[in-house]
């Protein structure tokens, strides 16, 4: 049955340098992927985000608000709202507001237990 999920109804997953929560999940909703909503601060002094992989699935990335730069061992991209991100399964890649607003995302993973990853 569809239906309508409000971000309130989200569950806030902890994640070291973003608030990161978890909208959907095949654990929880019984759906066949995961969808989270992250919000990336205005970065502090000397602050810095850590590259991660998901090693057994892919992860499509839209920047719903903010400014910042997408980055992999290929190099670093300047992303803005509007941008869509695909990073492959085992790809190492972070993103980080360069902006004066926080960074906002919609992350989407097509797996139904995202479980350890962060």
């Amino acid at each position: 049955m569809a239906r309508v999920i409000g971000l309130d109804s989200a569950r806030e997953l902890g994640l070291p340098g973003r608030v990161s929560r978890e909208i959907l999940a095949g654990a929880k909703d019984g759906a066949a992927l995961t969808v989270r909503h992250v919000e990336i601060p205005v970065p502090a002094p000397g602050a810095s985000r850590e590259p991660h992989t998901h090693s057994d699935c892919e992860e499509c990335i839209y920047v719903l608000a903010g400014d910042g730069a997408f980055w992999t061992e290929a190099g670093e991209q300047p992303v803005t709202a509007g941008d869509t991100i695909h990073v492959p399964s085992g790809e190492p890649h972070y993103t980080r507001n360069t902006g004066a607003e926080p960074l906002v995302l919609l992350c989407v993973f097509p797996t139904s237990n995202l479980g350890a990853h962060s």
